[in-house]
Protein backbone atom coordinates (compact mmCIF):
# COMPACT_ATOMS: atom_id res chain seq x y z
CA UNK A 1 0.00 0.00 0.00
CA UNK A 2 1.29 2.94 -1.00
CA UNK A 3 1.79 6.01 1.96
CA UNK A 4 1.58 8.46 -0.42
CA UNK A 5 -1.99 10.26 -1.71
CA UNK A 6 -1.22 11.43 -5.15
CA UNK A 7 -2.90 13.83 -7.38
CA UNK A 8 -1.74 14.17 -10.67
CA UNK A 9 -2.48 16.88 -13.50
CA UNK A 10 -5.72 18.03 -11.77
CA UNK A 11 -7.39 20.57 -14.26
CA UNK A 12 -10.91 22.16 -14.42
CA UNK A 13 -12.08 23.79 -17.25
CA UNK A 14 -15.70 26.04 -17.53
CA UNK A 15 -18.52 25.60 -19.84
CA UNK A 16 -16.79 27.91 -22.78
CA UNK A 17 -13.69 25.37 -22.44
CA UNK A 18 -11.65 28.05 -20.20
CA UNK A 19 -9.43 27.04 -17.41
CA UNK A 20 -10.31 27.09 -14.10
CA UNK A 21 -7.69 25.12 -12.69
CA UNK A 22 -4.56 24.55 -14.77
CA UNK A 23 -2.42 20.81 -14.15
CA UNK A 24 -2.33 20.84 -10.20
CA UNK A 25 0.01 17.78 -8.45
CA UNK A 26 0.48 16.97 -5.04
CA UNK A 27 1.10 14.33 -3.10
CA UNK A 28 -0.41 13.85 0.60
CA UNK A 29 1.47 11.50 3.00
CA UNK A 30 -0.92 9.24 5.17
CA UNK A 31 -1.33 10.44 8.41
CA UNK A 32 -0.47 14.33 7.11
CA UNK A 33 -1.79 17.87 5.74
CA UNK A 34 -1.42 19.48 2.89
CA UNK A 35 -2.63 22.78 3.14
CA UNK A 36 -4.25 24.76 0.25
CA UNK A 37 -4.54 28.37 0.30
CA UNK A 38 -5.60 31.25 -2.01
CA UNK A 39 -8.09 34.20 -2.36
CA UNK A 40 -11.85 33.48 -3.66
CA UNK A 41 -12.12 32.30 -7.23
CA UNK A 42 -8.24 30.90 -6.45
CA UNK A 43 -9.63 27.52 -7.91
CA UNK A 44 -9.26 25.76 -4.08
CA UNK A 45 -13.34 24.88 -3.99
CA UNK A 46 -13.13 23.48 -7.45
CA UNK A 47 -9.92 21.64 -7.55
CA UNK A 48 -11.78 19.70 -3.59
CA UNK A 49 -14.89 19.25 -5.89
CA UNK A 50 -13.08 17.72 -8.94
CA UNK A 51 -11.53 15.26 -6.51
CA UNK A 52 -15.38 14.03 -5.18
CA UNK A 53 -16.82 14.42 -8.63
CA UNK A 54 -19.39 17.34 -7.88
CA UNK A 55 -18.38 20.15 -9.94
CA UNK A 56 -21.09 22.37 -10.95
CA UNK A 57 -22.86 21.43 -14.31
CA UNK A 58 -21.14 22.31 -17.66
CA UNK A 59 -17.50 21.65 -15.92
CA UNK A 60 -15.09 18.86 -16.47
CA UNK A 61 -12.40 17.91 -14.79
CA UNK A 62 -9.49 15.64 -15.68
CA UNK A 63 -5.80 14.07 -14.05
CA UNK A 64 -5.46 11.10 -11.88
CA UNK A 65 -5.67 10.21 -8.02
CA UNK A 66 -3.75 7.53 -6.95
CA UNK A 67 -5.10 6.49 -3.44
CA UNK A 68 -4.43 3.11 -2.21
CA UNK A 69 -2.68 1.89 -5.13
CA UNK A 70 -6.00 2.23 -7.08
CA UNK A 71 -5.58 5.12 -9.91
CA UNK A 72 -8.61 7.26 -10.43
CA UNK A 73 -9.43 8.68 -13.16
CA UNK A 74 -10.58 12.31 -12.21
CA UNK A 75 -13.15 12.82 -15.53
CA UNK A 76 -15.79 10.07 -14.62
CA UNK A 77 -14.76 8.89 -11.35
CA UNK A 78 -13.04 5.47 -12.70
CA UNK A 79 -17.01 4.74 -13.88
CA UNK A 80 -18.54 5.14 -10.52
CA UNK A 81 -18.32 8.13 -8.43
CA UNK A 82 -20.36 6.52 -5.82
CA UNK A 83 -17.73 4.32 -4.68
CA UNK A 84 -15.11 7.00 -4.75
CA UNK A 85 -17.55 9.56 -2.80
CA UNK A 86 -17.42 8.51 0.62
CA UNK A 87 -15.49 5.29 0.43
CA UNK A 88 -12.07 6.50 -0.80
CA UNK A 89 -12.64 10.35 -0.82
CA UNK A 90 -14.64 12.47 1.84
CA UNK A 91 -15.26 16.02 1.94
CA UNK A 92 -16.60 18.18 4.87
CA UNK A 93 -17.48 21.68 4.50
CA UNK A 94 -17.68 24.74 5.70
CA UNK A 95 -21.10 24.89 7.11
CA UNK A 96 -22.24 21.91 8.23
CA UNK A 97 -25.73 22.86 7.21
CA UNK A 98 -24.68 22.37 3.86
CA UNK A 99 -23.84 18.61 4.11
CA UNK A 100 -26.58 17.73 6.46
CA UNK A 101 -30.22 17.28 5.76
CA UNK A 102 -32.43 19.72 8.24
CA UNK A 103 -35.30 17.31 8.04
CA UNK A 104 -33.31 13.82 9.03
CA UNK A 105 -31.99 12.87 12.37
CA UNK A 106 -28.21 12.65 12.63
CA UNK A 107 -28.37 8.76 13.12
CA UNK A 108 -29.89 8.05 9.50
CA UNK A 109 -27.66 10.66 7.84
CA UNK A 110 -24.75 9.00 8.86
CA UNK A 111 -26.28 5.69 8.28
CA UNK A 112 -26.90 6.72 4.65
CA UNK A 113 -22.84 6.59 4.37
CA UNK A 114 -23.13 3.11 5.38
CA UNK A 115 -25.90 2.13 3.24
CA UNK A 116 -24.01 3.52 0.03
CA UNK A 117 -21.02 1.26 1.15
CA UNK A 118 -21.97 -1.51 3.00
CA UNK A 119 -25.12 -2.26 2.14
CA UNK A 120 -25.12 -6.14 3.43
CA UNK A 121 -24.67 -4.43 7.02
CA UNK A 122 -27.17 -5.89 9.28
CA UNK A 123 -29.40 -3.96 11.09
CA UNK A 124 -27.94 -4.66 14.71
CA UNK A 125 -24.36 -4.02 12.86
CA UNK A 126 -25.80 -0.84 11.27
CA UNK A 127 -26.47 0.75 14.60
CA UNK A 128 -23.55 -0.37 15.85
CA UNK A 129 -21.76 1.12 13.47
CA UNK A 130 -23.80 4.78 13.99
CA UNK A 131 -22.62 4.97 17.84
CA UNK A 132 -19.25 3.61 17.24
CA UNK A 133 -19.00 6.86 14.67
CA UNK A 134 -20.59 9.33 17.24
CA UNK A 135 -18.13 8.04 19.81
CA UNK A 136 -15.53 8.29 17.62
CA UNK A 137 -15.89 12.39 17.50
CA UNK A 138 -16.52 12.62 20.70
CA UNK A 139 -20.26 12.96 20.17
CA UNK A 140 -23.07 11.32 22.79
CA UNK A 141 -24.60 8.04 20.77
CA UNK A 142 -28.17 9.97 22.26
CA UNK A 143 -26.69 12.92 19.47
CA UNK A 144 -28.01 10.06 16.67
CA UNK A 145 -31.84 11.11 17.30
CA UNK A 146 -31.29 14.86 17.40
CA UNK A 147 -31.93 16.97 14.41
CA UNK A 148 -29.18 19.36 12.99
CA UNK A 149 -30.92 22.48 14.54
CA UNK A 150 -30.78 21.04 17.76
CA UNK A 151 -27.03 20.97 18.04
CA UNK A 152 -24.43 23.62 18.47
CA UNK A 153 -22.24 25.00 15.31
CA UNK A 154 -19.19 22.88 16.85
CA UNK A 155 -21.47 20.03 17.50
CA UNK A 156 -22.96 19.85 13.63
CA UNK A 157 -19.61 19.83 12.09
CA UNK A 158 -18.65 16.74 14.27
CA UNK A 159 -21.91 15.36 13.54
CA UNK A 160 -20.90 15.98 9.80
CA UNK A 161 -17.62 14.59 10.25
CA UNK A 162 -19.08 11.22 11.88
CA UNK A 163 -20.95 10.94 8.58
CA UNK A 164 -18.03 11.78 6.64
CA UNK A 165 -16.10 9.10 7.75
CA UNK A 166 -18.30 6.63 8.36
CA UNK A 167 -16.88 4.09 5.60
CA UNK A 168 -13.60 5.09 6.37
CA UNK A 169 -12.00 7.10 3.76
CA UNK A 170 -8.55 7.70 2.92
CA UNK A 171 -8.32 11.15 2.10
CA UNK A 172 -10.32 13.66 3.64
CA UNK A 173 -11.01 17.16 2.02
CA UNK A 174 -11.58 19.67 4.93
CA UNK A 175 -13.14 22.96 3.06
CA UNK A 176 -12.83 25.58 5.41
CA UNK A 177 -14.61 23.48 8.02
CA UNK A 178 -13.99 25.63 10.90
CA UNK A 179 -14.67 29.39 9.25
CA UNK A 180 -18.21 29.92 11.50
CA UNK A 181 -17.37 28.83 14.79
CA UNK A 182 -15.67 30.60 17.65
CA UNK A 183 -11.98 30.10 18.13
CA UNK A 184 -12.33 27.29 21.11
CA UNK A 185 -14.30 25.41 18.90
CA UNK A 186 -12.36 25.82 16.25
CA UNK A 187 -9.55 24.45 18.56
CA UNK A 188 -11.42 21.46 19.15
CA UNK A 189 -12.73 20.40 15.87
CA UNK A 190 -8.93 21.09 14.43
CA UNK A 191 -7.48 19.16 17.33
CA UNK A 192 -10.44 16.13 16.39
CA UNK A 193 -9.48 16.19 12.86
CA UNK A 194 -5.84 15.76 13.64
CA UNK A 195 -6.59 12.84 16.17
CA UNK A 196 -8.70 11.06 13.59
CA UNK A 197 -5.65 11.07 10.87
CA UNK A 198 -3.49 10.04 12.99
CA UNK A 199 -5.63 6.85 14.59
CA UNK A 200 -6.94 6.09 10.90
CA UNK A 201 -4.18 6.80 8.83
CA UNK A 202 -6.21 9.67 6.73
CA UNK A 203 -4.25 12.01 4.33
CA UNK A 204 -6.14 15.41 5.06
CA UNK A 205 -6.27 18.29 1.84
CA UNK A 206 -7.31 20.96 4.54
CA UNK A 207 -8.34 23.95 2.53
CA UNK A 208 -8.82 27.44 4.31
CA UNK A 209 -7.86 31.28 4.22
CA UNK A 210 -6.19 30.97 8.19
CA UNK A 211 -2.86 31.15 7.90
CA UNK A 212 -2.44 30.12 11.60
CA UNK A 213 -4.52 27.11 10.88
CA UNK A 214 -1.97 26.19 8.28
CA UNK A 215 0.92 27.08 10.08
CA UNK A 216 0.17 24.87 13.14
CA UNK A 217 -1.99 22.15 11.49
CA UNK A 218 0.09 21.12 7.78
CA UNK A 219 3.07 19.85 7.09
CA UNK A 220 3.07 21.10 3.59
CA UNK A 221 1.17 24.14 1.91
CA UNK A 222 0.30 25.04 -1.84
CA UNK A 223 -0.55 28.64 -2.75
CA UNK A 224 -2.77 29.32 -5.75
CA UNK A 225 -3.71 32.03 -7.34
CA UNK A 226 -5.93 32.52 -10.79
CA UNK A 227 -6.19 28.81 -11.15
CA UNK A 228 -2.42 27.66 -10.19
CA UNK A 229 -0.14 26.74 -7.58
CA UNK A 230 2.08 30.13 -7.57
CA UNK A 231 4.20 28.52 -4.15
CA UNK A 232 4.61 25.35 -2.28
CA UNK A 233 6.76 24.05 0.21
CA UNK A 234 7.04 23.11 3.68
CA UNK A 235 4.78 24.95 5.56
CA UNK A 236 7.26 26.38 8.18
CA UNK A 237 9.49 27.43 5.49
CA UNK A 238 7.21 28.59 2.92
CA UNK A 239 5.45 31.27 5.63
CA UNK A 240 8.92 32.11 7.49
CA UNK A 241 10.41 33.52 3.76
CA UNK A 242 7.47 33.34 0.62
CA UNK A 243 8.88 33.48 -2.65
CA UNK A 244 6.27 34.57 -4.36
CA UNK A 245 5.06 37.99 -4.44
CA UNK A 246 1.28 37.09 -4.01
CA UNK A 247 2.56 34.25 -1.12
CA UNK A 248 3.80 37.47 0.43
CA UNK A 249 0.36 39.37 0.00
CA UNK A 250 -1.55 37.42 1.93
CA UNK A 251 0.42 36.83 4.77
CA UNK A 252 1.08 40.62 5.00
CA UNK A 253 -3.07 40.38 5.49
CA UNK A 254 -3.47 38.18 8.23
CA UNK A 255 -3.59 40.63 11.75
CA UNK A 256 -2.69 37.83 14.02
CA UNK A 257 0.83 36.91 12.36
CA UNK A 258 2.22 40.06 14.35
CA UNK A 259 1.58 38.07 17.41
CA UNK A 260 2.69 34.64 16.29
CA UNK A 261 6.48 36.30 15.20
CA UNK A 262 6.28 38.48 18.35
CA UNK A 263 6.01 41.45 16.25
CA UNK A 264 3.13 43.10 17.97
CA UNK A 265 3.12 46.97 18.49
CA UNK A 266 1.38 49.95 19.09
CA UNK A 267 -1.88 50.09 16.49
CA UNK A 268 -3.09 53.38 15.81
CA UNK A 269 -6.09 54.02 17.14
CA UNK A 270 -8.59 56.50 17.94
CA UNK A 271 -8.22 59.19 20.94
CA UNK A 272 -11.37 60.13 22.63
CA UNK A 273 -11.70 63.16 24.54
CA UNK A 274 -12.81 61.66 28.48
CA UNK A 275 -15.22 64.23 28.79
CA UNK A 276 -16.77 63.81 25.21
CA UNK A 277 -20.64 62.22 25.69
CA UNK A 278 -20.54 59.19 23.93
CA UNK A 279 -22.80 57.76 21.05
CA UNK A 280 -23.48 55.10 22.57
CA UNK A 281 -24.12 53.97 26.69
CA UNK A 282 -25.55 50.75 27.72
CA UNK A 283 -25.38 49.94 31.47
CA UNK A 284 -25.96 47.17 33.70
CA UNK A 285 -27.57 45.52 30.71
CA UNK A 286 -29.79 41.82 31.44
CA UNK A 287 -31.74 39.16 29.46
CA UNK A 288 -32.91 36.12 30.03
CA UNK A 289 -34.78 33.63 27.15
CA UNK A 290 -36.54 31.71 29.79
CA UNK A 291 -34.38 30.27 32.41
CA UNK A 292 -31.75 31.20 30.83
CA UNK A 293 -29.23 34.42 31.35
CA UNK A 294 -27.75 35.57 28.59
CA UNK A 295 -26.77 39.03 29.47
CA UNK A 296 -25.47 39.54 33.21
CA UNK A 297 -24.73 43.46 33.75
CA UNK A 298 -23.38 44.69 30.39
CA UNK A 299 -21.61 47.72 30.07
CA UNK A 300 -20.39 48.99 27.19
CA UNK A 301 -19.92 52.80 25.37
CA UNK A 302 -19.18 53.55 21.95
CA UNK A 303 -17.77 57.15 21.09
CA UNK A 304 -17.41 58.76 17.80
CA UNK A 305 -14.65 57.81 15.53
CA UNK A 306 -14.26 54.79 17.55
CA UNK A 307 -14.15 51.55 16.92
CA UNK A 308 -15.09 49.14 19.95
CA UNK A 309 -14.60 44.86 19.43
CA UNK A 310 -16.28 42.49 21.11
CA UNK A 311 -15.14 39.01 21.46
CA UNK A 312 -16.05 35.82 23.10
CA UNK A 313 -17.49 32.22 22.05
CA UNK A 314 -20.45 30.96 21.03
CA UNK A 315 -23.49 31.75 23.24
CA UNK A 316 -21.19 34.49 25.16
CA UNK A 317 -23.98 36.94 24.55
CA UNK A 318 -22.40 39.00 21.46
CA UNK A 319 -25.15 38.48 19.49
CA UNK A 320 -28.13 39.20 21.88
CA UNK A 321 -26.23 41.87 23.35
CA UNK A 322 -26.09 43.70 19.90
CA UNK A 323 -29.81 43.02 19.35
CA UNK A 324 -30.60 45.33 22.59
CA UNK A 325 -28.54 48.47 21.47
CA UNK A 326 -30.72 47.76 18.06
CA UNK A 327 -33.59 47.71 19.22
CA UNK A 328 -34.21 43.87 18.08
CA UNK A 329 -34.61 42.50 21.52
CA UNK A 330 -35.66 44.05 24.64
CA UNK A 331 -33.22 44.18 27.60
CA UNK A 332 -35.03 42.76 30.87
CA UNK A 333 -33.18 45.28 32.99
CA UNK A 334 -30.45 48.32 32.33
CA UNK A 335 -30.62 51.48 30.48
CA UNK A 336 -29.48 52.68 26.40
CA UNK A 337 -28.89 55.80 25.47
CA UNK A 338 -27.78 57.27 22.20
CA UNK A 339 -25.62 60.53 22.65
CA UNK A 340 -27.50 61.09 25.90
CA UNK A 341 -30.75 60.63 25.20
CA UNK A 342 -32.26 57.75 26.62
CA UNK A 343 -34.59 55.19 25.10
CA UNK A 344 -36.88 51.97 25.83
CA UNK A 345 -36.19 48.59 25.22
CA UNK A 346 -36.83 47.39 22.00
CA UNK A 347 -38.00 48.91 18.64
CA UNK A 348 -40.78 51.68 20.67
CA UNK A 349 -39.24 54.64 19.82
CA UNK A 350 -35.67 53.88 17.95
CA UNK A 351 -34.88 55.59 15.09
CA UNK A 352 -32.90 54.31 12.10
CA UNK A 353 -30.11 56.71 12.07
CA UNK A 354 -29.59 56.17 15.72
CA UNK A 355 -28.16 52.57 15.06
CA UNK A 356 -27.83 49.87 11.57
CA UNK A 357 -26.18 47.02 11.48
CA UNK A 358 -23.96 44.78 8.84
CA UNK A 359 -24.89 40.98 9.49
CA UNK A 360 -22.36 38.68 8.93
CA UNK A 361 -24.11 37.18 5.22
CA UNK A 362 -24.84 39.70 2.94
CA UNK A 363 -26.49 37.34 0.42
CA UNK A 364 -29.34 36.58 2.93
CA UNK A 365 -29.71 40.21 4.62
CA UNK A 366 -30.06 41.47 0.78
CA UNK A 367 -33.17 40.78 -1.28
CA UNK A 368 -31.70 38.94 -4.30
CA UNK A 369 -34.43 40.13 -6.52
CA UNK A 370 -33.45 43.66 -6.22
CA UNK A 371 -30.63 45.27 -8.21
CA UNK A 372 -28.11 47.30 -5.85
CA UNK A 373 -29.88 50.54 -6.98
CA UNK A 374 -33.07 49.06 -5.50
CA UNK A 375 -31.72 48.13 -2.68
CA UNK A 376 -29.71 51.52 -2.09
CA UNK A 377 -32.79 53.84 -2.95
CA UNK A 378 -35.03 51.75 -0.27
CA UNK A 379 -32.60 52.41 2.32
CA UNK A 380 -32.19 56.25 1.22
CA UNK A 381 -36.08 56.64 1.16
CA UNK A 382 -36.29 56.10 4.72
CA UNK A 383 -33.95 58.43 5.45
CA UNK A 384 -36.03 60.85 2.88
CA UNK A 385 -32.55 61.07 0.15
CA UNK A 386 -33.06 61.39 -3.19
CA UNK A 387 -32.37 58.23 -5.13
CA UNK A 388 -29.61 59.70 -6.78
CA UNK A 389 -27.49 59.78 -3.41
CA UNK A 390 -27.35 56.29 -4.31
CA UNK A 391 -24.05 56.61 -7.01
CA UNK A 392 -22.62 58.60 -3.57
CA UNK A 393 -23.14 55.61 -1.63
CA UNK A 394 -21.44 53.24 -3.77
CA UNK A 395 -18.77 55.82 -4.01
CA UNK A 396 -18.12 55.74 0.02
CA UNK A 397 -17.88 52.38 -0.14
CA UNK A 398 -15.58 52.07 -2.91
CA UNK A 399 -17.79 50.74 -5.77
CA UNK A 400 -18.38 52.37 -8.65
CA UNK A 401 -22.36 53.21 -10.30
CA UNK A 402 -21.93 50.50 -13.09
CA UNK A 403 -23.15 48.20 -9.90
CA UNK A 404 -26.34 49.81 -9.66
CA UNK A 405 -28.05 47.32 -11.94
CA UNK A 406 -26.51 44.43 -10.31
CA UNK A 407 -27.95 42.17 -8.08
CA UNK A 408 -26.29 40.03 -5.54
CA UNK A 409 -26.14 36.92 -7.31
CA UNK A 410 -23.73 38.75 -9.58
CA UNK A 411 -21.41 40.34 -6.81
CA UNK A 412 -18.79 38.61 -4.69
CA UNK A 413 -18.43 38.26 -1.36
CA UNK A 414 -16.77 41.30 -0.39
CA UNK A 415 -18.78 42.99 -3.19
CA UNK A 416 -22.28 42.45 -1.40
CA UNK A 417 -20.98 43.48 2.37
CA UNK A 418 -19.75 46.90 0.81
CA UNK A 419 -23.17 47.18 -0.92
CA UNK A 420 -24.68 46.39 2.82
CA UNK A 421 -22.49 48.96 4.55
CA UNK A 422 -23.64 51.31 1.97
CA UNK A 423 -27.58 50.43 2.47
CA UNK A 424 -26.68 51.10 6.39
CA UNK A 425 -24.84 54.12 5.81
CA UNK A 426 -27.77 55.37 3.38
CA UNK A 427 -29.69 56.52 6.81
CA UNK A 428 -26.44 58.39 7.71
CA UNK A 429 -26.21 56.65 11.53
CA UNK A 430 -24.37 57.99 14.63
CA UNK A 431 -23.47 53.86 15.11
CA UNK A 432 -22.70 50.91 12.82
CA UNK A 433 -22.81 47.38 13.94
CA UNK A 434 -20.90 44.42 12.27
CA UNK A 435 -21.90 41.11 13.58
CA UNK A 436 -18.82 38.95 12.17
CA UNK A 437 -19.36 41.00 8.88
CA UNK A 438 -16.32 39.57 7.18
CA UNK A 439 -16.21 35.99 9.24
CA UNK A 440 -17.20 34.37 5.70
CA UNK A 441 -14.75 36.18 3.69
CA UNK A 442 -10.98 35.22 2.46
CA UNK A 443 -7.97 37.22 4.68
CA UNK A 444 -7.14 39.55 2.09
CA UNK A 445 -11.03 40.67 1.10
CA UNK A 446 -11.31 40.89 4.74
CA UNK A 447 -8.57 42.95 5.42
CA UNK A 448 -9.88 45.47 2.72
CA UNK A 449 -13.57 45.53 4.09
CA UNK A 450 -11.80 46.18 7.53
CA UNK A 451 -9.67 48.76 6.01
CA UNK A 452 -13.25 50.39 4.83
CA UNK A 453 -14.13 50.67 8.05
CA UNK A 454 -11.28 52.15 9.39
CA UNK A 455 -11.87 54.60 6.57
CA UNK A 456 -15.39 55.21 7.42
CA UNK A 457 -14.80 55.86 11.31
CA UNK A 458 -12.16 58.65 10.45
CA UNK A 459 -14.36 60.71 7.80
CA UNK A 460 -17.43 59.74 8.87
CA UNK A 461 -16.70 60.39 12.17
CA UNK A 462 -18.66 57.00 12.83
CA UNK A 463 -18.78 54.95 16.16
CA UNK A 464 -18.61 51.66 15.24
CA UNK A 465 -19.22 48.64 17.17
CA UNK A 466 -17.34 45.24 15.89
CA UNK A 467 -18.57 41.54 16.95
CA UNK A 468 -16.06 38.69 15.99
CA UNK A 469 -15.09 35.55 16.89
CA UNK A 470 -12.05 36.09 14.99
CA UNK A 471 -9.38 37.65 17.46
CA UNK A 472 -7.23 39.26 14.46
CA UNK A 473 -10.15 40.85 13.11
CA UNK A 474 -10.44 42.94 16.47
CA UNK A 475 -6.87 43.26 16.78
CA UNK A 476 -6.45 44.92 13.31
CA UNK A 477 -9.38 46.52 13.28
CA UNK A 478 -10.98 47.98 16.83
CA UNK A 479 -9.82 50.95 19.49
CA UNK A 480 -10.75 48.84 22.30
CA UNK A 481 -11.89 45.79 23.23
CA UNK A 482 -14.56 43.84 25.44
CA UNK A 483 -14.05 40.22 26.31
CA UNK A 484 -17.81 38.63 27.03
CA UNK A 485 -18.19 34.97 28.70
CA UNK A 486 -21.42 33.92 29.81
CA UNK A 487 -22.94 37.09 29.51
CA UNK A 488 -20.15 38.81 31.45
CA UNK A 489 -17.54 41.22 30.58
CA UNK A 490 -14.52 39.95 31.96
CA UNK A 491 -11.88 41.81 30.36
CA UNK A 492 -11.69 45.04 28.40
CA UNK A 493 -9.05 48.05 27.75
CA UNK A 494 -7.34 49.18 24.84
CA UNK A 495 -6.62 46.55 21.97
CA UNK A 496 -3.25 45.74 21.67
CA UNK A 497 -2.86 46.03 25.45
CA UNK A 498 -5.61 43.59 26.06
CA UNK A 499 -4.03 41.27 23.42
CA UNK A 500 -0.34 41.62 24.64
CA UNK A 501 -0.93 41.34 28.22
CA UNK A 502 -3.91 39.57 28.92
CA UNK A 503 -4.95 39.33 32.18
CA UNK A 504 -7.78 37.28 32.39
CA UNK A 505 -7.64 33.47 32.05
CA UNK A 506 -10.55 33.40 29.50
CA UNK A 507 -9.09 35.82 27.65
CA UNK A 508 -5.61 33.69 27.86
CA UNK A 509 -7.07 30.71 26.72
CA UNK A 510 -9.23 32.60 23.67
CA UNK A 511 -5.88 34.03 22.62
CA UNK A 512 -4.20 30.69 22.63
CA UNK A 513 -6.81 29.19 20.84
CA UNK A 514 -6.95 31.44 17.92
CA UNK A 515 -2.75 31.38 18.01
CA UNK A 516 -2.65 27.48 17.98
CA UNK A 517 0.71 27.55 18.95
CA UNK A 518 0.11 26.67 22.85
CA UNK A 519 -3.51 24.24 21.36
CA UNK A 520 -4.21 20.80 23.32
CA UNK A 521 -4.66 18.46 21.53
CA UNK A 522 -7.34 15.83 22.22
CA UNK A 523 -6.54 13.10 24.37
CA UNK A 524 -6.49 9.55 22.69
Amino acid sequence: MTRQIRIRGLAVDGPDGRSFVSEIDASIPVGGTVALIGESGSGKTLSAKTLVGLLPDGFTGRGLLDIDDEQIDLRDGGGDWRKVRGGLVTLVLQDPFTSLSPVHRIGPQIGWTLDAHEPTLTDSARAQRIRDALVEVRLDPSVARSYPHELSGGMRQRAAIAAALAASPRLLIADEPTTALDASNQSEILDLLDRLKRERGLGVLLITHDLGMVRDRSDEVLVMNAGEVVERGATDAVLANPQDDYTRSLISADPLMAIRTGGLTALATAAVAATEVPVLAAHGLEKSFGDRQVLRGVDLTAHAGEIVGIVGESGSGKTTLVRCIAGLAAEDAGTISFSGHAVRPGRADRKPEQAQIVFQDPYSSLNPTFTVGQTLAEALSVAGRPRTDAVELLARVGLDESFLERRPARLSGGQRQRVAIARALAVRPQLLICDESVSALDVSVQARILNLLRELRDELNLAIVLISHDLGVVLSTADRVLVLRDGQVVEEGRTQQVFAEPQHPYTQTLLAAALGSDHQEEPS
